[in-house]
């Protein structure tokens, strides 16, 4: 058969908006460097699209295979700089890499889950949790910038939560618990 048409389930724009920026909260775990982050995700996301054998038929095994290509190109780059900084002195992979990239992916996909269900929240509730849970501001610094009482920020911090765990399944509630309020 010439020209592979199996049908694709998702255009590239599609892959790209629903996965762009947790790959790239991926990437930044590694990296920590936000340019370097993005540029390993737009490659991967141009290498994927360029396969001619690709995952096209389910959402989650897409997402499972752009993360680990993201992880590994993630991996593979540290350890170049780290040969050009004559620093490898293990030639195998550290276990440990592999604990933190499956937090970073677990994380990653929390916080998306997490972005998605915030913007149900009413709009004054949704800005000051951002600011509290996911920007780490203190609440003082909350009350400053909005021009409220350290009390009303308190209160719609805990409306918040309130609302997201009536919203989201128990399990899931208690995984994003673990990163927001550690």
């Amino acid at each position: 058969m010439s020209g592979s048409t199996h049908h694709t389930a998702y255009s590239f724009e599609e892959l790209f908006r629903d996965n762009y920026a947790r790959l790239c909260h991926f990437a930044l775990q590694f990296l920590k460097d936000d340019d370097a982050a993005k540029d390993i995700v737009q490659e991967v996301f141009v290498s994927y699209w360029n396969m001619d054998e690709k995952p096209v038929d389910d959402a989650s095994r897409i997402s499972s295979f752009l993360y680990a290509a993201v992880r590994n190109a993630c991996l593979n780059k540290l350890r170049r700089q780290k040969l050009e900084y004559g620093f490898l002195n293990a030639q195998d992979a550290d276990p440990s890499e592999d604990a933190v990239a499956l937090n970073s992916m677990i994380r990653s996909e929390v916080i998306s889950e997490l972005h998605k269900v915030i913007t149900t929240l009413p709009e004054n509730c949704q800005k000051i949790f951002r600011m509290g849970y996911l920007e780490g501001l203190k609440n003082p610094q909350i009350a400053a910038e909005l021009g409220l009482s350290i009390n009303t920020v308190k209160t719609q911090k805990k409306r918040g939560l309130q609302l997201l765990r009536m919203r989201l399944n128990p399990d899931f509630f208690a995984l994003i618990s673990l990163f927001l309020l550690k």
